[in-house]
């Protein structure tokens, strides 16, 4: 890990209003992108793309394509990451947006499965490896944009921006969908949980087109940044690697073990309360996997009144990790959500109010626990790798917590008869991973981002990845 500051860190080089705007502005068009996808995948997709007579294996194809982008994020991680220790934050995150923007798009001008067969549900897959691609470096640039350009004592608040664009990005792509939902004219006699003939037919494709709107407007903020003064000291001083991937594998293999399971927990917690929840709110009480049995609308209003809590302490977390330190503040929220997996079902089973409360704690949670990632991960790595190492770690672990996550959740829920009991314990058993991970970590908040080498913050030296010895300072910044 980066050694602990002996003076004090170069003066930013962004304005600060400029830093939060492109790192906010940025992941929310991101995650924008990447959660209505999520939605269409549970309204629309099962029966447009993958046409089953079993719902059940439509909808678990979709999801397992949902996945698919979760696999090729990592990819996006070691490519962008490249780049972004190569070339600079600036330009690898204005390349990540754009190719997000295109595949997001794309994917809603493609033809469906009755109009071109599998042609069509090959191309949606395509999109999607796409769409994960380019998230795999858009998240770690962003967070390195804001902490790298943080003042002192504040960088986990910062860092608290880039994940702020995950519930404002919810929030803005389902509330599309709610409108153009309650445009569209409602089928005669349909199912008040399943979406409109209208809506199926073309009215799923408006929020992929106005996709390239927000994108536009991501591209003009993105493009007025300059390169942080962390990263250009790297590059003057000539510590800017030829293969930051080599060089993050050999020298920095613990960090991003310790990194992908510390972020485990919070990836099975937010699909489980974004794409499970959909699914299980809205299946019928007397469906073959039965369910709460809410409209659409009547749950997406209730989930985004959960996002709320997820925006709203996202930011507390922020403030709290600066001032306890981000282990110490990620252990006691980690338990906690070990707690929550274990009385997800009592919640559940107090009507309306429970079910309230059940999205309400899960998503406070999540903003708790989403948070401090942000200034976490990019401290785990020298700047020299820093794109690198933070992607990676944030993005494997995808793979071992929202890759399957989903997937996994519709499988314990037909295996418990409809009750999501199993579902709880699989996100306690995640947590605890995780909570095993972080004791077994240090605390970063008192190393400095302006280093050319890793170090752990103790009372010795720790050889960096080329063999160098970085002293540590005995007091904090």
């Amino acid at each position: 890990m980066p050694a602990p500051a002996s003076g004090p860190s170069p003066a930013p080089v962004n304005p600060r209003s400029r830093v939060l705007v492109a790192s906010l502005m940025g992941t929310t068009i991101e995650f924008y992108d990447f959660y209505i996808y999520a939605t269409a995948a549970v309204l629309v997709f099962p029966k447009l793309f993958f046409p089953s007579s079993d719902p059940t294996t439509a909808l678990l194809s979709s999801f397992a394509v949902f996945g698919a982008a979760m696999v090729a994020r990592p990819i996006g991680a070691v490519f962008f990451g490249h780049l972004g220790d190569r070339l600079g934050r600036k330009k690898t995150l204005v390349i990540s947006l754009l190719t997000m923007g295109i595949a997001t798009f794309l994917i809603g001008v493609l033809p469906t499965y009755a109009q071109a067969g599998w042609v069509a549900t090959a191309l949606l897959v395509l999109m999607r490896i796409a769409q994960g691609f380019a998230l795999g470096g858009e998240w770690s640039g962003a967070a390195l944009v804001a902490t790298e350009n943080a003042p002192r004592g504040k960088r986990a608040l910062y860092g608290t921006f880039p994940q702020l664009g995950a519930p404002l990005g919810f929030i803005i792509g389902n509330g599309l969908f709610l409108v153009i939902g309650a445009l569209l004219p409602s089928t005669a006699g349909a199912d008040p949980t399943q979406p409109s003939d209208a809506f199926v037919d073309w009215g799923w494709r408006i929020p992929f087109l106005f996709s390239a709107v927000m994108v536009a407007i991501g591209l003009w903020v993105r493009s007025r940044l300059v390169e942080s003064a962390v990263f250009a000291k790297t590059r003057e001083t000539g510590k800017v690697r030829k293969l930051p991937l080599a060089t993050v594998v050999q020298g920095h293999w613990k960090q991003l073990v310790l990194g992908t399971f510390i972020m485990l927990a919070t990836y099975v917690l937010f699909y489980l309360m974004t794409t499970f929840s959909l699914s299980y709110g809205r299946a019928a009480e007397d469906a073959a996997v039965p369910g709460l049995g809410y409209s659409y609308t009547t749950f997406v209003l209730m989930m985004i009144f959960g996002v709320l809590f997820f925006a709203a302490f996202t930011l507390v977390s922020g403030p709290l990790a600066d001032k306890y330190g981000r282990r110490t503040t990620l252990i006691w929220i980690t338990a906690a959500i070990v707690v929550f997996g274990l009385v997800w079902v009592p919640l559940i089973g107090l009507g309306t109010l429970g079910v309230v409360l059940w999205l309400v704690l899960g998503f406070t949670l999540m903003g708790m626990t989403f948070g401090p990632m942000g200034a976490l991960l990019p401290e785990l790595f020298p700047t020299s790798v820093r794109y690198t190492g933070s992607g990676i770690a944030y993005n494997v672990s995808s793979i071992l917590g929202a890759a399957v996550a989903p997937f996994i959740a519709v499988a314990l829920w037909e295996a418990g008869d409809g009750s999501p009991w199993l579902v709880g314990l699989y996100l306690s058993a995640m947590a605890v991973l995780t909570l095993i991970a972080l004791l077994l970590g240090k605390e970063t908040k008192d190393v400095s981002l302006d280093d050319g080498e890793a170090a752990t913050p103790d009372a010795e030296a720790d050889t960096g990845a080329d063999g160098s010895r970085a002293a540590v300072a005995s007091s904090a910044p």
